[in-house]
Formats: C-alpha cells, sequence, structure tokens
C-alpha cells in the first residue's frame, strides 16, 4: 500500500498587523501547493504583501462541503494545502472543520502552524479570569434569540468571550447587563492589534452606556470578555440547622457545636453559634451573630 503523503496545514495569520505573521506561517505559506483561503480576495492581499504567489481557491461556510474531495485528491496526490481564515486562527468561528477531520479520516498528516487569534488577544488585555474560559463565538443576531443564549450562559463560571458584529455591539451589550447582571465586568476589544486598537473596560451597564453614545464602538472587528458569574451561595435549611445545634450542645461545648454545625449544614460557623448562645428551641435571648474571629 503506498504511502500517504499529501499535509494539511492549519496556518494561523495575523488580526490585523502583518507583522504578527511568523517565519513559520510564511514557510508555509510560500512552500504550500495551494491556499485553502476563506476569501481569495482577502489572503490574495495577504500573500502579495509578503511577496509570494501561491494558487488560491476558496473554502468558506457555503462552499466547504463541495470543495473537501477535490481537496483530499489533491492530498492523495502528495500536495500540501494550507488552510487559511480571513484573520486569526481558522475553525474558531471560521469554516475548516469539515476539512480538517475529512482530512484525518483519510489519513492524511494534519498540522498546525499557530500565531495570532483574536480570543487569546483579547483575553491576554482585558484585565478578567483566564484560567477557565469558554469561547462562544457570535451571538444570535435576533434580540430573543440573544437574551436566551445569554440566558443559558447566566451562571457560567468561567469568563466568557463573544466575537461581535460592530453593528450589533450596543445591542449586545445591553442585553449582556440585562440577562448576566449590570455590575458584571467586561472589556470590549476593538481593532486588536491594528493602528486603532482600543479596549473599553468596565461593567456591562457602563460599556453599554458607552456604546449608545461612543461612534467607535460601532467601528471594527471586536471581541467581548465577560467576567464569569460567581459561585451560587450555598442554600441553607434553618429547621437542619437548628436540630443539628439542638442536639449537638447536649454533648459538645459551644465552639465545638458551632464548627460541628456549620460542616454538616453548610451554615456559617457565625449563624450556628448565634443559635448556640441563645438556645436552639428558641430561647429568650437573642444576640448578635458573632464575628469568625469571636467564635472559639
Amino acid at each position: 500500500m503506498a504511502r500517504v503523503t499529501g499535509r494539511l496545514q492549519v496556518v494561523a495569520t495575523p488580526i490585523g498587523n502583518l507583522a504578527d505573521l511568523s517565519d513559520r506561517a510564511r514557510a508555509a505559506l510560500a512552500e504550500a501547493d495551494l491556499v485553502a483561503a476563506e476569501d481569495t480576495r482577502h489572503t490574495g492581499a495577504l500573500l502579495k504583501a509578503m511577496g509570494l504567489a501561491t494558487p488560491l481557491l476558496s473554502l468558506h461556510e457555503h462552499n466547504e462541503s463541495r470543495r473537501v474531495p477535490a481537496l483530499l485528491a489533491r492530498l492523495a496526490q502528495g500536495e500540501r494545502v494550507a488552510l487559511v481564515s480571513d484573520a486569526g486562527t481558522p475553525l474558531l468561528s471560521d469554516p475548516g472543520y469539515e476539512l480538517v477531520r475529512a482530512a484525518i479520516a483519510a489519513g492524511f498528516e494534519v498540522s498546525a502552524i499557530p500565531g495570532p487569534s483574536a480570543i487569546t488577544a483579547a483575553l491576554a488585555v482585558a484585565g478578567l479570569p483566564t484560567d477557565r474560559f469558554c469561547f462562544e463565538g457570535f451571538l444570535p443576531a435576533r434580540e430573543r434569540e440573544r437574551r436566551a443564549a445569554l440566558e443559558a450562559l447566566a451562571h457560567e463560571r468561567r469568563t466568557l468571550v463573544f466575537f461581535e458584529a460592530p453593528h450589533r455591539i450596543a445591542a449586545a451589550l445591553a442585553d449582556s447587563a440585562a440577562v448576566l447582571g449590570p455590575d458584571r465586568e467586561a472589556a470590549v476589544a476593538r481593532e486588536l492589534t491594528k493602528a486603532h486598537e482600543t479596549i473599553y473596560r468596565g461593567t456591562l451597564q457602563e460599556l453599554a452606556a458607552r456604546a449608545e453614545t461612543e461612534a467607535n464602538f460601532a467601528r471594527g472587528e471586536i471581541t467581548l470578555v465577560v467576567r464569569g458569574a460567581a459561585p451560587a451561595a450555598p442554600s441553607v435549611d434553618e429547621r437542619l440547622l437548628r436540630r443539628t445545634v439542638e442536639l449537638l450542645s447536649k454533648e459538645l461545648p459551644p465552639g465545638r457545636v458551632a464548627a460541628v454545625a456549620a460542616q454538616l449544614t453548610g451554615a456559617t460557623r457565625a449563624a450556628a453559634y448565634a443559635l448556640v448562645t441563645r438556645g436552639a428551641a428558641g430561647g429568650a435571648a437573642t444576640p448578635q451573630p458573632p464575628d469568625e474571629a469571636d467564635i472559639p
């Protein structure tokens, strides 16, 4: 059986600043027999700026299924195919998934030439937690569907990253503030790596208000980063807490009762200790709950 020698390379390209094209990416584009591009006009201008003349073939959301067989045939002939999107890393809200999956299934080598991504660039400058995040692509264009999508994410604790069209950013921020909460921290990263790069930071309410009055919000490529939801406060069964304190008080000193009751019920030690001091059955005195430091 003949060895399959074709190779598909997924190549990240600049999201704005051409100087961000890596040496590896340039070499991959130069050595490729064909570049499968989301928009051949856009990629053609990039190749021209790099002094390259590699042949181009369009591969976008409307023709990818039709293009895959021909591209697999070229890979079967041992050719190198470079896959690029208009900007950034392919497949991230861009076409290419069908081709990559088909190439892997056919046994061709598929490799990545990593580089720019608006997702990671926005996270790096948003000033929000980055240890855990989720990328949600574009929010729906219609208000009803957009709010439904946001409601499904309302309790997501990871930092949220969205792409947004400039003419919809004001509406997206207003809906985000209404659904996720006006005080949720967020950042709008606009025109990343370009001459007019701007990062707006604040609460969703503040950003929504600025979007209504500042024309620049509706210009250029936009990435929206939103802090995840705060952990939900644990629910405490008050009847269980009182009963637990009542039973433990018969065997343990107050400080120990509070500590054990807190562990068993999820209540704070201060709340448990307050019950101990006034009597779990409803004693006469009702002192204020002490500070944690005051609990033995």
